[in-house]
């Protein structure tokens, strides 16, 4: 009886040929996958990646800002051997002295009043008004840089032609130190929408 050769079996050629098929499209799927995950990690926002904070070319659009910075900014104060804790520590044990416009005293202050008597106590003399005492000391216009101990100032608290209208005292972690109508000498986060809307920088004077 003759042997017939069977159609089951392919022969060793065809079984190469369909071997080195399957190893190829595995390489590929794999490349594919390790190129899909190389994507999506560079499509996720990184720190570098973030907007950065306003520049002072940016801030200085306003017209306002403008003629206020024309009109005199960063002029150093001589504080000698004073720190900001100091300043605070004056500041912060007037808590609950009442407001009144044109204070400056254990009776009753403002905002600007309060930074005048804080200095005052240590020999250190400010004018009496928010905008002129935000001519002093390197401005900062990014709210994340402020540190522990600079002035702090806002603008439209009231109706008034100075351009900046509210000074205080930053603390660190988003609160800062002032007087309030409402409230006397309190402190107050930085974080809360009114006051956030009109911050318009904070100066370093130590």
């Amino acid at each position: 009886m003759t042997n017939q050769p069977s159609s089951l079996h392919k022969p060793s050629s065809q079984k190469a040929s369909y071997t080195s098929a399957v190893y190829i499209m595995l390489i590929a799927l794999i490349l594919i996958a390790s190129c899909s995950r190389e994507l999506y990690k560079t499509s996720k926002p990184t720190q570098e990646s973030r907007k950065p904070a306003p520049t002072k070319t940016e801030q200085t659009e306003d017209p306002k800002l403008n003629a206020f910075l024309n009109g005199g900014s960063g002029k150093t104060l001589n504080t000698g051997s004073l720190d900001s804790e100091k300043i605070i520590k004056t500041a912060s044990a007037r808590i609950g002295t009442p407001h009144c416009m044109g204070g400056s005293t254990t009776r009753c202050m403002d905002c600007s009043g309060l930074l005048v008597f804080s200095f005052a106590q240590h020999g250190i003399k400010l004018p009496h008004n928010s905008q002129e005492q935000a001519r002093y000391g390197k401005i900062i216009y990014d709210i994340n840089q402020l540190r522990r101990g600079d002035l702090i100032f806002f603008i439209n608290t009231y109706r008034t032609s100075n351009y900046i209208t509210h000074s205080g005292i930053y603390l660190g972690n988003g609160d800062f130190l002032h007087t309030s109508t409402s409230q006397g000498v309190t402190i107050t986060s930085i974080s809360n929408p009114w006051w956030r809307e009109r911050y318009i920088f904070g100066t370093r004077i130590f």
